[in-house]
């Protein structure tokens, strides 16, 4: 499973997890009690994550987390990356996941 979203934040990762399963959309949080080791360990390793059970509903995913962000939401900004695909919050400069540098 790739991760579809990732964050420290508990109210946005469950927020979108809730609205994701109302639409239908079957997905796991992992991480979940790694998010409060944020500062003794790196953000990249424990980050909450939410994967989607099934790859092919990554474009209704996509669909209401930009609904989201767009009603101003407490969502950051994200950018994918180029070299693997993985979705990056916006103040990062390059890939958690492979290293590729933000364009």
């Amino acid at each position: 499973m790739k991760v579809f979203y990732a964050s420290l934040k508990a109210h946005e990762i469950h927020h979108l997890k809730n609205l994701l399963e109302s639409a239908g959309i079957r997905c796991r949080l992992r991480n979940e009690g790694l998010s409060t080791l944020a500062g003794e360990v790196p953000f990249t390793e424990c980050a909450m994550q939410i994967c989607l059970e099934n790859e092919s509903d990554r474009g209704l995913a996509d669909s209401i987390l930009r609904e989201i962000n767009g009603r101003g939401a407490a969502f950051t900004r994200t950018w994918n990356c180029a070299g693997c695909g993985e979705r990056i919050e916006d103040q990062f400069t390059a890939c958690w996941n492979c290293g590729t540098q933000k364009r």
